[in-house]
């Protein structure tokens, strides 16, 4: 069994830590607010995910009709919702509903 020095000191440790981690990103948020850089990601982030995300789903689609014709629509669901819109949750929800209809009851 560890003397109560060594338990209270790891104990310690560990209470420091733990507020070191919880507090840490308190402080550094007010500089991140007013930075050019975070704005700018945060603008342009979720049209390039949405992108990566798109090309990630076509990469395996193939020329049959029962393949392709949903997942082209969904592709342009997924567009026009979010020109319409700009709203990337309203897109991506709207995109991934008309390719599961379309998919599993249309062509399922």
């Amino acid at each position: 069994m560890p003397d109560i020095p060594y338990i209270l000191s790891a104990l310690a440790v560990i209470m420091a830590v733990t507020f070191a981690l919880r507090a840490v990103p308190f402080a550094v948020i007010a500089p991140l607010r007013s930075s050019a850089l975070v704005n700018y990601l945060g603008a342009h982030m979720p049209v390039g995910i949405m992108l990566i995300l798109a090309v990630y789903t076509l990469r395996n689609v193939s020329v049959a009709p029962s393949s392709l014709v949903p997942a082209s629509v969904a592709l342009a669901v997924t567009i026009g919702l979010h020109l319409w819109r700009r709203h990337a949750l309203l897109s991506i929800v709207g995109g991934t509903a008309a390719y599961m209809v379309l998919a599993n009851w249309v062509f399922g």
